[in-house]
């Protein structure tokens, strides 16, 4: 098994939400990493947060997002970033995350957040139009099947399961 990098940056190319993960696999919806609980996260160059619970990530192929699946007790089950498609490295995955997110929490209920940092980095960062208009439709796609598609309802499940 080996780790990979986790990067994500802004639109100006700054340091985001940062991590190690094991490599699980990939299957039909892309590629899975993990990671136990206690595992550490930074963003950009603030002090580590320790994750309590363990997780694994979805990095689909050619898609405008990453999806996170947490266990519990965690109160957000999944959690899917909008970001640009995936860019894979041998150790190293680095995507733009463009703000918006699709949170599914325990209790069944989804929100979408961070829709006003969304609307200020459009014009902070001169997002082009394409951009919006695909980070737009993909949260739009994902808060439908995030309540009624694969890999939202059990596939993750296997992955995680690993993780404990």
């Amino acid at each position: 098994m080996r780790d990979v990098r986790v990067v994500y940056r802004k639109y100006d190319e700054a340091l985001h939400w940062h991590q190690w993960m094991r490599y699980l696999g990939e299957d039909q919806y892309g590629v899975w990493l993990g990671a136990a609980a206690l595992s550490v996260s930074q963003r950009g160059d603030e002090p580590e947060v320790v994750q309590q619970q363990a997780h694994v990530q979805l990095f689909p192929r050619d898609q405008w997002f990453t999806a996170l699946f947490n266990d519990e007790p965690r109160s957000t089950e999944i959690y899917c970033d909008i970001t640009t498609p995936v860019e894979f490295g041998e150790d190293v995955f680095t995507m733009v995350d463009l703000d918006l997110d699709v949170i599914k929490k325990r209790d069944g209920t989804i929100i979408v957040d961070d829709e006003d940092e969304f609307a200020e980095h459009q014009v902070k960062y001169s997002y082009p139009a394409d951009v919006i208009e695909t980070a737009r439709s993909t949260c739009d796609r994902l808060v439908t099947q995030v309540a009624t598609e694969e890999p939202f309802l059990s596939v993750y499940k296997a992955y995680l399961d690993r993780m404990r």
